[in-house]
């Protein structure tokens, strides 16, 4: 069993369970920049971020990925703009390897094992749940405006490794990054600029 040279830290609060299939509907998957996603501990390289899929596919057992020399795993998520994660639901297997417990980290990047010493935004025990019937809220003051989000599962239900299948965000998107915006405006006005020939004077001055 191998070490990443942290401590863990802060009670957790216990989420109780859904009422039902389809209940909430975790659509968030198509805001995550998947090109970007890194899992650290992940037994094949990659195997993290094919855990985030579309709603439709969540009991897809063919995808998931394994924790490699102990039961701790740790998504380092980005989205492609500003979202609200109102909450989550995790898959994995009927027996020890299901995630136990996990802990959040809001708008922190790239996100290491030694990183997560610190605080938790929020930290949630979990229910074993092979089918996604169960949602776990998140705090609507925590991650009402993030950009990136770091999930670490601690533990498990007692197996040397840790299996996911599925990972669901429920929320919505809040807006697009404040540069993309200054550079879409930029070369508009640069596109602008480079036609100024063929706007009258008045109206450039009114433009510019």
């Amino acid at each position: 069993m191998c070490s990443h040279g942290h401590s863990h830290n802060c009670a957790s609060e216990h989420i109780p369970e859904g009422s039902g299939d389809d209940v909430h509907r975790y659509d968030m998957v198509s805001y995550i920049d998947l090109d970007k996603v890194t899992t650290l501990n992940e037994s094949i390289d990659g195997a993290g971020k094919k855990v985030f899929k579309v709603m439709e596919n969540r009991d897809d057992r063919t995808e998931f990925v394994e924790s490699d020399c102990d039961h701790e795993l740790l998504f380092n998520i980005p989205f492609t703009g500003h979202v609200r994660i109102t909450g989550l639901s995790i898959i994995g297997d009927e027996d020890g390897s299901h995630p136990a417990k996990i802990r959040l980290f809001k708008d922190r990047d790239a996100m290491a094992f030694d990183d997560c010493s610190i605080e938790a935004d929020q930290e949630i025990d979990l229910k074993q749940d092979p089918r996604g019937l169960v949602d776990y809220p998140l705090k609507a003051s925590k991650f009402g405006n993030i950009h990136h989000l770091s999930i670490l599962v601690s533990a498990n239900f007692g197996e040397d490794e840790t299996k996911v299948y599925y990972i669901g965000l429920r929320g919505e998107f809040q807006h697009e990054f404040r540069q993309r915006v200054a550079i879409a405006t930029y070369e508009s006005r640069a596109q602008l600029k480079d036609h100024k020939n063929e706007i009258p004077d008045s109206v450039t001055r009114s433009l510019f």
